[in-house]
């Protein structure tokens, strides 16, 4: 398949998901209530739509990330999780809601907040270092202790409802997100992806080692900045709003490699479709699930994930990658 033919299917895609999202959920609602007078529209206009906008942004901004770290670190499990700002903005999040800010711009401030000093001790922790070693070892010493800072705040939470708050936001969701949510994180998403997608060109460079991309004209430097930056502000803008949603940025490149091939800039734009449709399916079927709740889109994308990432796990023992 040419990557036209590709890129129109996945958008096709996309916008199919998108407007069965506004009619799926517990209530079900046809698109005529569109252009009637039917009071379902405050549904559609009110929860659903921003809700499917959002859930759009976040899928396109993970999948994006995880196709640039894999192509970068040329590590086909590379995820947006090895950056450890997810982990970041979660200590801001979970720091909010355990203080009582819970409301209006309270958890976003603090998790953005978060997420921009974990951005800056990353950035300083691997300053001039351009092996992809010195990266991770960075986003797993900012992840661990992120996550061990995350697990003293609950443990200090004054009562239960907020221990329950904060672990129900954890498990990451699109639930009850609206249109200030939308209006929150998508400067930041949309300018994380722009930054991502300046790196299609150093990245298929890259693919022939750091001594022959840099003999290109290459700058590592510049390449590791637009990485950090573009990566940092769209993981930590989505785990701002929506709590953790993992494994899109593992799931879809390696899902659509074999159809586009290995050179990194070519799986970049089918990486963000593809990411949003995953998410809005995802989040469709979450809405379907039996009883009066949802599932937790963070959940349900760990149980779609896990598997996968073990599968890539067992294929790739024993291999290199190249």
């Amino acid at each position: 398949m040419s990557p036209l033919r590709l890129h129109v299917a996945l958008a096709m895609l996309v916008v199919l998901l998108f407007a069965a999202s506004l009619t799926i959920g517990k209530a079900s609602v046809p698109l005529d209530a569109w252009w009637s007078a039917d009071p379902r529209f405050a549904i559609i206009a009110e929860l659903r739509l921003p809700r499917a906008a959002l859930a759009t942004l976040l899928g396109a901004s993970l999948g994006l990330s995880g196709a640039v770290l894999q192509g970068w670190l040329r590590n086909p499990l590379a995820d947006p999780g090895v950056l450890g700002v997810s982990s970041a903005a979660a200590l801001g999040a979970v720091a909010a809601i355990v203080l009582g800010q819970a409301g209006g711009w309270g958890i976003f401030a603090a998790a953005m907040a978060c997420a921009a000093g974990g951005l800056a001790l990353l950035a300083a922790l691997t300053w001039r270092a351009e092996t992809p070693a010195a990266f991770v070892l960075a986003g797993t010493v900012l992840a661990s202790l992120a996550a061990a800072l995350t697990a003293f705040l609950i443990s200090l939470a004054p009562d239960p409802y907020a221990v329950a708050a904060a672990i129900d936001w954890l498990m990451g969701a699109l639930t009850d997100r609206g249109v200030e949510d939308l209006m929150q994180a998508a400067p930041f998403m949309v300018a994380g992806c722009a930054l991502l997608l300046l790196t299609g060109r150093s990245l298929d460079a890259l693919t022939l080692g750091t001594d022959a991309a840099r003999s290109l004209g290459i700058s590592l430097s510049r390449l590791q900045l637009l990485v950090i930056a573009g990566a940092g502000l769209c993981v930590g803008a989505g785990v701002a709003v929506t709590g953790v949603v993992g494994f899109v940025g593992l799931v879809v490149p390696h899902l659509l490699r074999p159809v586009i091939g290995a050179r990194p800039s070519a799986l970049l734009v089918p990486s963000a479709l593809g990411g949003a449709a995953l998410v809005l399916a995802a989040d469709a079927l979450c809405r379907l699930a039996p009883g009066a709740g949802e599932v937790r889109l963070g959940v349900a994308m760990a149980l779609i994930g896990a598997p996968f990432f073990l599968a890539l796990l067992l294929g790739e023992r024993g291999r290199s990658w190249r």
